[in-house]
């Protein structure tokens, strides 16, 4: 590391990283970049590190880093260890490769520099993101795999910055000997593409026709072209294709195809590298004679582009043929095409109602549908035609058209109530489960970025129509409960998980649609028996504020470089997402509009004068740094903690440094959020008279994000009360107990006690105060966290609401209960196997209030296991077990949604806008749910029918079914407080339940054998295979051999009969 001092030695830290965790990075200029890891675990992701493009050693230890022309680097930084790399080191070349047994030489054809080989053979993979391939020749990479005994093995590749090729998701099954790998498709025993094959004899002319076709590339920012055909009535062409080599001008690709008899051809255009243009799946017809392709738009009997023409001032013909019509909100238009000398590129429609301003809206078709609108209203509209030159036709005469009446307003629900510890959760992301309305369906401004675009995937495409539709599926998999995602409006680039609230007081826009809003969710669940939890925030809003509250002026200004970025203003205008810009703004370049494509109206956020009042400090004067578009960053364009933006009384005023000490509850924890100044009774008003509202609407309960960033003293004071008061005013005490509130204490670690801070720690959540404090909020929260952190782990209260008494049920006490149950975060960080999620659990129950309320999981939506980034992936046995302990174990089984078929195990769960959401942990679900489902109770199928008749067969689905089955029959395995005294077994307890009439006592134990003594006497019958064993010496033993399994003994008692076998054997449960 001294070659690295001496290099930096007077350069300045910058490109700063931190992970909220235990890592750290940053830049030294431009002269050397170093990570610092001291997590438990190696981290994965992608670096700023501010160096020139190349591969550097890393002088910290092994390896070598490759950084790309952007500055950017894919790193792995192993655990409590760093990596470090400088200018003026080199790496030297891969070795080769000696097979100590079969090998695999395998070719991948790419543009990419570098790309690496990620593999698994025998299901043991290389470290994210593998091994780097070396350049065989011009646009081919190579790497030779020791596969030792092994004949095949499975492949994807990457680039090293977050770009990857799965095979869409399938991976590649790659056998012994040479393999060529090219778009997409795999090649066994191929020839070394690098040797030089015989040149093509030339074709001789024929006499038939001749199609010149000339292509656009640049837009697309293509350097060759490729072209892929087949004459009408003949073959395709073998993908890619054959390359568009004659000569032309810059900017334009050249190919005469020589069709013989044929009168035209169907043609699609790749760069030769796995990026295509097929006309977005259509494919582009063309005739004989030169037609130019030029941005998706064809022109026939072309002139020559190279040669200059003047330009098209001709505008298309108006369209004709204008129709509406009107169901319930929901207006229909259709139109006759119009033609252009060009092309048309698109239309305009424009809707009038009564006197206010015209709203104009974009189709691609010569139809467009809208809903949502007012009801007994009369609309009028009319359509013009766009080309590709700007020019606009006349629009046609207006139609006008009455709506009808809307669909009833939904009534206001009720909570369903009963005992939350009763049921069992599903976790769903709305947005990503199913699409029940496409019309809502919005992409945003990270659409074309993301991939999302390219896989016809807008990250807003589940919905609660889709969820309505699918509330049977949920039932057949047998829960009575689910969590969804946040459902305020939010603001920001990439919202489609409800975290960056805007609009607190209205739900999204892009998630309702007429007799499909939030009220009906709730109320068409609740009659069949479901519940809704809501996942609700707290902590913190969107960047850009809250609407009602605050909203902070920022700094803009229309200018070559960012007018794609800032709507024009208009009078009044507000904010909608559902209203995105179409990228067809004949004032931008092609470029600005695609930058453009998909962002709502913002006019409402930014200035360019600085207005009165503001507080930020340096408005509008250019900084040091540049956006990942090379343009120049302004100060106050971006709200930022520091910035003086945010007035201190709403908002907290800078960034958490230690995310165990008193500032990551008083700090902001993201650049995407802004952190709410909790303590302040203003802004406790507008959250609690926010969530009163979906209160009054009916819902079960809240699931409270990023609990852990607001002081437990302001839980206790203010907003716990204040939703238990609701809800007791509204729906009455029984109501109000039942009531379920679980939060997000996020505690990433194995440990019982988060890193010895008891006031990060879960389990603290669930406790009152002990003390008095301070009236002001603010003193408060400080005087409790120095308080309780004195006091330490040693000094906090414990409980045995969750233990038996020997064999004997009893009362807990719940009189120092905080009223705020949790996510159990130590089991679900120990969920690498059961036995270790078990052990850990158990190990922190006596300091939780009453952990037979805690919710449990594997994964989520942030996290799998010991914190990592991907879903899980342990395999469907060791799936089976974690179910069978979380469905009998104390606490309530709560489970992410398609984890009942292990769906995308292994596969990252969030990336942001850097690569396809279909790629990740949150990818759509609703090609899985395809299909009609009938159900007679929960668990139990009565009928179904297309894709979603497949899931329900899968093994895990099975096993799930039976679990919500048997547990929903024995009320100590929903309730029952538990003990291992006596018990001899991995995973094995006996738990208890006593209320009023219900005795119910089981002897459990899962995947091997256990012993239980000291137990009542009596005959005792298994509820999964109905074998009854009679006690009289106070011991029964238990045979159980297979991972999975469970068995579950029920005392028959008097007026509590044990239920006998429940439901049918299954793949694990037999």
């Amino acid at each position: 590391m001294v070659g690295f001092y001496n290099t930096v030695a007077g350069t300045s830290v910058g490109n700063w990283t931190d992970n909220g965790g235990n890592l750290i990075a940053f830049s030294r200029g431009d002269k050397g970049w170093v990570a610092i890891n001291n997590e438990n675990g190696s981290v994965t992701r992608t670096f700023t590190t501010g160096l020139p493009a190349g591969t550097y050693p890393n002088v910290a230890g092994g390896g070598s880093v490759t950084v790309n022309p952007g500055g950017t680097a894919s790193v792995t930084v192993p655990a409590k260890s760093a990596v470090a790399i400088r200018v003026g080191t080199t790496t030297s070349p891969s070795p080769t490769v000696t097979p100590t047994g079969n090998s695999a030489t395998v070719y991948y054809y790419t543009s990419w520099n570098p790309a690496n080989i990620h593999y698994g053979i025998n299901g043991t993979w290389t470290t994210v993101p593998g091994v780097a391939m070396d350049t065989a020749c011009t646009g081919w990479k190579k790497k030779t795999v020791d596969l030792g005994a092994a004949t095949s093995f499975q492949v994807v590749f990457n680039n090293g910055s977050g770009t990857w090729d799965n095979n869409q998701g399938r991976n590649y099954t790659i056998g012994t000997g040479t393999t060529v790998v090219q778009n997409g498709v795999v090649t066994g025993n191929a020839p070394d593409p690098c040797v030089t094959a015989s040149p093509s004899p030339s074709p001789s002319p024929s006499s038939g026709g001749k199609a010149t076709v000339f292509y656009y590339k640049k837009t697309r920012g293509w350097n060759s072209v490729k072209i892929h055909y087949q004459p009408t009535g003949g073959s395709w062409t073998t993908v890619p294709g054959i390359d568009m080599d004659e000569e032309t001008c810059a900017d334009w690709a050249k190919k005469t195809v020589d069709l013989g008899s044929a009168t035209g051809l169907k043609a699609a255009f790749n760069n030769g590298t796995g990026t295509w243009d097929n006309n977005n799946g259509a494919d582009y017809a063309i005739g004989l004679g030169t037609t130019t392709v030029k941005d998706g738009v064809v022109r026939a009997n072309a002139p020559e582009p190279c040669t200059p023409e003047p330009p098209d001032t001709t505008a298309p013909s108006v369209p004709t043929g204008l129709t509406a019509t009107a169901s319930g909100t929901t207006v229909t238009l259709t139109w006759t095409a119009s033609t252009d000398n060009v092309g048309v590129t698109g239309y305009e429609i424009s809707r009038a109602k009564g006197e206010q301003t015209p709203v104009v809206r974009s189709a691609s078709g010569t139809s467009y549908k809208e809903s949502g609108l007012d009801a007994t209203t009369t609309y009028t509209y009319k359509v013009r035609a766009l080309d590709a030159a700007g020019n606009k036709s006349a629009y046609t005469d207006t139609v006008s058209v009455t709506t009808g009446d809307g669909p009833p307003p939904a009534t206001q629900g009720t909570p369903l109530g009963g005992d939350p510890r009763k049921d069992s959760i599903y976790f769903v992301m709305t947005a990503r489960f199913y699409d029940g309305d496409t019309s809502n369906d919005r992409g945003g401004s990270q659409n074309i970025r993301s991939g999302n675009a390219a896989n016809n995937d807008p990250m807003f495409r589940g919905d609660f129509k889709g969820l309505i539709d699918k509330l049977d599926y949920i039932k057949a998999l047998g829960f009575s409960a689910i969590w969804i995602t946040p459902v305020v409006l939010n603001r920001s680039d990439y919202d489609y998980h409800g975290y960056h609230g805007w609009d607190f007081y209205r739900v999204d826009t892009r998630l309702e649609t007429p007799g499909y809003t939030y009220q009906d969710l709730i109320n068409k669940a609740h009659a069949k028996g479901l519940k809704i939890y809501q996942d609700v925030v707290y902590n913190h809003s969107s960047r850009w504020g809250a609407k009602g509250l605050f909203v902070p002026p920022v700094y803009g200004v229309r200018d070559e470089q960012w007018k794609w970025m800032y709507s024009a203003k208009e009078p009044g205008r507000e904010y909608d997402p559902m209203a995105e810009h179409q990228g067809d703004d004949p004032g931008m370049t092609a470029a600005q509009n695609q930058m453009a494509k998909g962002r709502p109206y913002n006019g409402d956020l930014w200035s360019t004068e600085e207005p009165a009042g503001n507080t930020c400090r340096n408005w509008g004067t250019p900084t040091q740094y540049y956006s990942p578009e090379g343009y120049r960053i302004y100060n106050c364009q971006w709200p930022s903690p520091t910035s003086g933006m945010f007035p201190a009384k709403y908002y907290h005023q800078c960034w958490i440094g230690n995310w165990e000490g008193e500032d990551s509850r008083s700090c902001c924890l993201h650049e995407d959020l802004a952190d709410f100044n909790t303590e302040n009774a203003e802004v406790q008003k507008y959250l609690i008279d926010a969530y009163n509202r979906f209160i009054d609407m009916g819902v079960d309960g809240f699931r409270i994000d990023t609990a852990v960033h607001i002081p437990r003293v302001t839980w206790n004071r203010r907003f716990l009360p204040a939703i238990y008061d609701r809800v007791k005013e509204r729906f009455g005490e029984d109501k109000a107990k039942d009531f379920y509130v679980f939060g997000e204490v996020a505690a990433f670690v194995n440990d019982k006690w988060n890193r010895g801070s008891v006031n990060h720690s879960a389990q603290f959540y669930t406790w009152k105060e002990r003390k008095d404090y301070s009236a002001d909020d603010e003193k408060a929260a400080i005087e409790q966290y120095t308080y309780e952190e004195q006091l330490g782990t040693g000094n906090q209260p414990t409980s045995t609401n969750a233990f038996l008494n020997g064999n004997s049920y009893h009362a807990p006490d719940h009189s120092k209960f905080s009223g705020m149950n949790i996510i159990d975060m130590r089991m679900h960080m120990n969920f690498s196997d059961a036995q270790n999620a078990f052990n850990n659990g158990k190990d922190s129950d006596d300091s939780v209030n009453d952990a037979t309320y805690n919710a449990v999981y594997v994964d989520s939506h942030d996290y799998g296991p010991n914190k990592s980034s991907s879903r899980y992936a342990g395999g469907t046995d060791a799936w089976a077990e974690n179910m069978s302990l979380m469905w009998t174990f104390r606490g309530i089984p709560t489970l992410y949604y398609g984890s009942e078929i292990e769906f995308q195990k292994g596969k990252q769960i969030d990336c942001g806008p850097t690569c396809p959401l279909a790629t990740t942990g949150r990818a759509y679900y609703g090609d899985k749910i395809e299909g009609t489902v009938t159900t007679s109770g929960y668990g139990v199928v009565s009928g179904a029918s297309g894709p979603v008749a497949t899931t329900l067969s899968q093994p895990l689905v099975k096993h799930l079914q039976r679990l919500n089955q048997i547990r929903r029959a024995i009320p100590a395995l929903q309730m029952g407080q538990y003990s291992t005294e006596g018990v001899s077994g991995s995973i094995a307890y006996k738990r208890r339940y006593t209320s009023g009439s219900t005795d119910s006592f089981v002897l459990v134990t899962v995947s091997s054998g256990a012993t239980f003594t000291g137990i009542p006497n009596g005959t005792y019958v298994d509820a999964v295979t109905g074998d009854r064993k009679t006690v009289t010496g106070g011991t029964l033993s238990i045979d159980l051999n297979g991972k999975g399994d469970m068995r579950a003994y029920v005392l028959d008692l008097p007026g509590n009969p044990a239920p006998g076998k429940i439901g049918t054997d299954g793949p694990y449960l037999k």
